[in-house]
């Protein structure tokens, strides 16, 4: 996957352009009052599908990103839906890392997503 995404630092301003390269961003269409979001068809096909790979390892082996694939699919959301939704969250996650030079971090990355969870005393 990094191979496919090249070796210089800089060649992606943000997350969003490393997403659209990818393929794993949505594509929005909006005209009038008609609002559409499809998958997006252009990009690396080869990059596409490990990502999509991945994510689908991601289910089993990180809690956050099986909650986050689980919402999706509470709210309605069809399998390879959720599926590339968790994919375009992840390949953001690698741009954070890549950018920051720091390793992964399961609770960083999904903190934000979980359920507070306070305890009381009995």
């Amino acid at each position: 996957m990094l191979a496919e995404f090249g070796d210089d630092p800089e060649r992606y301003d943000s997350a969003k352009s490393r997403r659209n390269c990818a393929g794993t961003s949505p594509l929005t269409i909006a005209s009038g009052r008609k609002h559409v979001v499809l998958a997006r068809r252009v990009g690396n096909r080869r990059l596409y599908n490990t990502i999509d790979r991945w994510a689908f390892c991601a289910l089993t082996a990180s809690p956050g990103a099986r909650h986050f694939y689980d919402q999706r699919r509470a709210n309605g959301d069809f399998h390879h839906q959720a599926l590339r939704a968790l994919a375009n969250r992840l390949v953001g996650y690698l741009h954070g890392c890549l950018r920051t030079r720091t390793h992964y971090n399961e609770h960083t990355a999904w903190a934000h997503r979980q359920p507070n969870q306070t305890h009381t005393a009995a």
